[in-house]
């Protein structure tokens, strides 16, 4: 926004922070300097990727030949030809990923979609009216900042601004409210389909600060439905032995294939006529030597030095019994216990029955049984923390938050220095030493101004959500997705605070610095003025994001520096390593993921009426985004944790942030220009009646969507034929069985919604009954029954189920691996030893021929079974 008029008039006056006086403004050549070096090395990567993907499958379409949870999903289609992956690509859709990955990953490439769609109605939205409107403004700005707000000069303007908000806004707040229901009932179509209620996982509830008078025939009364109980018991002590035993195993696997490969090296050698150790044996032990035997010290620096080898064998000799007979005891419940049990029900309608108990205050036993998840998975159990009680969990909590607070408080310098470097060429003004920046070429001033402000903040946020998902795991949280969930909580407010507001001041202010000092009272007035111009920086963080994001993600230049390059100059010493290489696929984490792409939403929100050239970029850089993460989701991603689309919730409900802002701050500059000019007060009083339409529109939707996720959970997930009520059907449109009304728990009220509102927002092409329809095949046919011993040992700590790690070596022509299986299976009865499959190729290397795209991955001797629970 512009200066009040009597400001305007001292302008005109040759008074000093007149037009004429302004420091010229470098937005567009920073914007030139931004976008050419980041399309260049765009171009270069994606043309990196184009030839690099047909020739590193694992890298760039594992997901064609791998299935590594043993699940009933399947692949994309292998491509042919080298551009024919481009033509699956378009034409396999985003559900495939709902339905052959996760919900998860479905909903996270959804969100750039609509985002996309969002920053698209706003350019049709705000361009045609409010480019002109700023354009002949009269503010006498230059460059980008003749498209923004701040060259408004006359107040009644400021009524197509607050009118445009009113429709874009509104908009918004309509979509994310639609695309909340949405997810809710995909989510429960999922829960509810005869696949997703047949799931182990899906029936079982993890309770803690269970008392210890609490027996399992005491939990079964509590719960009728329930009908195994796994108690968690105190595997500290054991935890230490099974990691004793695995390290150990490793060492000892590592240490028998060196032995064979120093051997094979020297038969080599000897065979290209180069000298080499020969012994005087006539068999394979003739190759090696007894000095260069592997050996390892017990302790770091300090401890004995002793044969790995022989060490290994007597060490596991004596570690597996300990740990077999441990592990007994607490198979068998003679552990110590600790305030920990996951309860199994018969149905996924009883499980929801007794959860939906524990959190009605009224029916909710008085006493210190917590219900901490429902529908946990065996793998994201957080085994160390079902010790840790509510009340020590709060205290966590709240010493973490206030950690995160004073992080945060912290960062704010760093991060305003970034903003300063933004607008370093209006400091010059000012400060005379630093007159030696404006001899800098256009350039390369533009470069440190505008790409190097972006990289520098992009580095100082490289490892917070590290440290934020330590403090959520201290903190107390049980399982991997609550975890998440809390680490995308608090690393939102941290990019909002400190990668938006922060930078945003700071880059306003030092617009101004020079106003300011001469005239302090003009303070507000002069920062109202040039905050629309921090949105430039902003353009150059959409275009830094939209290609170099995805550039990079295309081509997974970490995993390519790991898996390409280093796995070729350092290739994997075991067979073990590079099974594990081949198998093992990884994913980005939601709780760091979500926030950095959220606050790109919400920028685009707070800007988009203020700055509306910034939805453009966010339109482009996004879509790029959507692009590379779509490609990743369908070929390469295979996501570790689970939210069940919780994090996407999470996602939609804190871009509403970025809607809020935008209306504060135009409330803010209406207001400021309110106090000299009377015209400014009717745009004020639109926009503050916008707010409190906002604030009560996001709290009836947030209420509509509790009770709606609450009452459509309790329609029977697999309704019996036998028992329904013919027509009668729950407000979801899914079929009430008469088991239903024999629950003792009262279904939520319906959410109350405007009749127009659910139309638009919940219609019927939404509701979990169309969406059920609309699953794969698969999701309507019951999971097949688990084995039963994999069942009965499903929720115990893994110390308790871990086997002691396969031997793989590798096999050797001198006899030597033969030898050394023979002499471990008798030193360690039991033990599980192979040299099959791997050997030594021509240059010494080991080799497993079978490989996994043939196929192969399960006859590795070190394959273990994943299972659906």
């Amino acid at each position: 926004m512009d200066f009040a008029m009597g400001l305007v008039r001292r302008q005109d006056a040759g008074d000093p922070g007149s037009a004429r006086d302004k420091p010229e403004s470098n937005s567009a050549s920073s914007l030139v300097s931004t976008l050419v070096p980041n399309l260049l090395i765009a171009a270069a990567l994606v043309t990196l990727f184009m030839i690099f993907r047909p020739r590193f499958k694992r890298l760039y379409a594992p997901r064609t030949y791998i299935n590594s949870l043993g699940e009933h999903r399947y692949t994309p289609p292998p491509s042919t030809g080298f551009l024919g992956w481009i033509k699956d690509f378009r034409r396999i859709s985003d559900k495939w990923i709902l339905d052959h990955s996760s919900i998860d990953g479905y909903l996270f490439v959804r969100y750039f979609k609509l985002m996309v769609v969002i920053s698209i109605l706003g350019c049709l939205i705000t361009w045609p009216v409010l480019f002109p409107i700023n354009i002949t403004g009269g503010g006498g700005n230059t460059q980008l900042d003749l498209l923004s707000m701040s060259n408004v000069a006359n107040p009644l303007r400021y009524y197509a601004h607050a009118l445009v908000s009113c429709v874009f806004m509104g908009l918004v707040m309509l979509i994310i409210a639609r695309e909340s229901f949405y997810a809710v009932n995909l989510r429960q179509a999922y829960r509810r389909s005869p696949f997703g209620a047949s799931r182990l996982s899906s029936r079982v509830i993890l309770f803690t600060g269970v008392p210890a008078t609490m027996g399992q025939a005491d939990l079964f009364q509590m719960f009728p439905g329930a009908r195994h109980a796994w108690v968690a018991s105190n595997v500290k002590e054991l935890e230490k032995l099974v990691e004793d035993r695995d390290d150990t195993a490793l060492k000892l696997e590592a240490a028998e294939i060196e032995l064979s490969r120093n051997a094979n090296a020297n038969r080599l050698k000897v065979a290209k006529g180069k000298k080499a150790y020969q012994g005087p044996e006539e068999d394979g032990a003739k190759w090696l030597d007894p000095k260069k035997r592997p050996t390892h010290k017990l302790k770091f620096l300090i401890g004995k030095k002793v044969d790995t080898i022989q060490y290994g064998r007597q060490h596991l000799a004596e570690l597996i019994p300990k740990i077999q007979a441990e592990q007994d005891k607490h198979w068998k419940g003679d552990g110590k216990v600790i305030p920990a049990v996951f309860v199994e029900f018969a149905t996924q309608r009883q499980a929801q029955d007794a959860w939906q108990k524990m959190q009605d205050r009224k029916t909710k036993p008085k006493m210190k049984l917590v219900a901490r998840q429902f529908g946990v998975h065996p793998d994201e159990v957080v085994w160390s923390n079902l010790r840790i009680s509510m009340p020590e969990h709060w205290i966590r909590y709240l010493i973490a938050t206030a950690i995160i607070t004073v992080l945060i408080i912290f960062f704010a310098v760093p991060v305003a220095f970034v903003g300063v470097v933004s607008q370093i060429n209006y400091l010059t003004e000012r400060f005379p030493w630093l007159e030696w920046i404006n001899k800098i070429p256009g350039v390369i001033l533009g470069v440190i101004t505008g790409l190097l402000p972006v990289v520098m903040l992009a580095i100082l946020m490289a490892l917070v959500p590290i440290f934020f998902r330590f403090l959520a795991k201290m903190s107390g949280h049980v399982t991997r997705s609550q975890i998440e969930l809390q680490t995308q909580s608090w690393y939102f407010a941290f990019q909002v605070i400190q990668v938006f507001l922060i930078t945003t001041m700071t880059s306003a202010a030092t617009t101004v610095v020079d106003q300011v000092l001469e005239d302090p009272g003009m303070v507000i007035t002069l920062l109202s003025e040039n905050l629309p111009k921090a949105s430039n920086f902003y353009i150059n963080y959409f275009i830094l994001f939209g290609l170099s994001a995805f550039a990079g993600t295309l081509l997974n230049i970490g995993g390519f520096v790991t898996v390409v390059l280093l796995g070729r100059i350092l290739p994997g010493k075991t067979p073990r390593k590079i099974f594990q290489k081949l198998t093992k696929l990884a994913a980005p984490l939601w709780g760091s993921e979500f926030p950095k792409w959220v606050n790109l939403g919400v920028i685009a929100l707070s800007y988009s009426c203020i700055a509306p050239l910034v939805l453009g970029f966010s339109t482009i850089g996004l879509f790029l985004i959507y692009l590379a993460f779509r490609y990743n989701y369908l070929y390469a991603y295979e996501p570790a944790v689970d939210t069940r689309g919780a994090a996407y919730q999470k996602a939609l409900q804190q871009l509403t942030t970025g809607v809020y802002l935008a209306e504060i701050c135009l409330i803010g500059l209406f207001a400021i220009e309110s106090a000299d000019n009377r015209h400014a007060i009717g745009p004020l009083a639109i926009e503050c009646v916008l707010l409190a339409i906002t604030v009560l529109f996001h709290l009836t939707m947030r209420r509509a969507l509790a009770h709606h996720e609450a009452r459509i959970a309790y329609a029977d997930p697999v309704p019996d034929p036998n028992t329904q009520e013919k027509g009668t059907v729950d407000g979801a449109g899914m079929p009430v069985s008469r088991t239903e009304n024999r629950s003792d728990v009262t279904p939520p009220r319906p959410s109350r919604l405007p009749a127009f509102l659910r139309r638009i927002i919940d219609p019927e092409t939404n509701s979990v009954s169309s969406l059920s329809l609309s699953l794969e095949g698969f999701y309507h046919k019951p999971q097949d029954p688990l084995p039963q011993d994999v069942v009965a040992s499903a929720y115990f700590n893994p110390a308790i189920t871990s086997q002691t790690p396969t031997i793989w070596l590798v096999h050797d022509e001198m006899g030597i691996s033969e030898r050394e299986v023979r002499d471990t299976q008798r030193a360690v009865p039991g033990l599980r030893i192979t040299d099959e499959q791997a050997f030594f190729n021509a240059k010494n290397k080991v080799e497993w021929p079978l490989g996994v795209e043939e196929g192969k991955a399960r006859e590795a001797p070190v394959f273990e079974e994943h299972y659906a629970y």
